[in-house]
């Protein structure tokens, strides 16, 4: 399983539609695309305009080219796209170790 961790940053005072945006984006766009397992949302604490999206796949050309390279990448742009600050920093992660419960 591969995780796409997306560092994103939106602008000021749009944290709740935003929010509103990016579940209703993963939900309905993301969760249909091939490979996809899963995904979390965090938002920061002390950066409050800062969110840390995590998606899991099956493997990394699920998200780098079925997902990027479709339909469905232009479809969740055009809902998350517009609160972002600047466009998000998209690294992809090997799992190595985890705890219990994690």
């Amino acid at each position: 399983m591969i995780l796409e961790l997306a560092d994103i940053r939106i602008q000021p005072g749009k944290q709740k539609e935003f929010e509103e945006a990016i579940e209703r984006g993963a939900r309905s766009v993301i969760a249909r695309a091939e490979g996809f397992r899963g995904y979390k949302v965090n938002k920061g604490i002390e950066s409050p305009e800062r969110y840390v999206l995590q998606v899991f796949w099956d493997t990394l050309e699920d998200h780098t080219v079925k997902f990027r390279g479709g339909p469905l990448f232009a479809e969740w742009r055009a809902i998350v796209g517009p609160f972002f600050a600047q466009p998000p920093t998209v690294e992809h992660f090997e799992l190595v170790a985890k705890s219990e419960g994690a």
